[in-house]
């Protein structure tokens, strides 16, 4: 596995960021509205308030902070997760990083959300000791 190389963004990151957004997003089938991303990006590159965003050689992360009585406290959402160059290990190793900084924060639970056929997702995650949730999630714009 080669080595990788994980650090924190700031603001001064944003321009790296939003190309790896937009490759997620149309490898993902999302939408992409720049203003909307840039908006929802750049309090998480200020401080830690709400959560952080990790680059790596091939990717990005996007940690968030939630609270929750059935987690103990505070949780941590991976909200977005990704690699460009899959198979090498990269992920693997990012993702332990992750876990291992969102314990630093304070975060007794980590969540993930995948899309439903994607079942190389699932799979990978479960190597990484995450397990399928029973609860069904719903969701409403506000």
């Amino acid at each position: 596995m080669e080595v990788v190389t994980i650090k924190r963004a700031s603001t001064s990151d944003l321009p790296t960021i939003l190309p790896l957004v937009r490759e997620f997003y149309a490898v993902d089938g999302h939408h992409y509205d720049e203003a909307v991303v840039t908006a929802a990006l750049e309090p998480l590159l200020v401080d830690d308030r709400y959560g952080q965003v990790w680059l790596f050689d091939t990717g990005y992360a996007v940690l968030t902070w939630g609270y929750s009585l059935e987690s103990g406290g505070r949780d941590a959402l991976l909200d977005e997760f990704f690699v460009r160059n899959r198979g090498g290990g990269v992920g693997g190793a990012v993702l332990n990083a992750l876990v291992e900084e969102a314990r630093k924060a304070g975060a007794l639970k980590m969540f993930l959300e995948t899309e439903a056929p994607n079942d190389a997702a699932r799979r990978f995650y479960g190597r990484h000791g995450f397990e399928a949730e029973t609860s069904t999630w719903l969701s409403r714009l506000l």
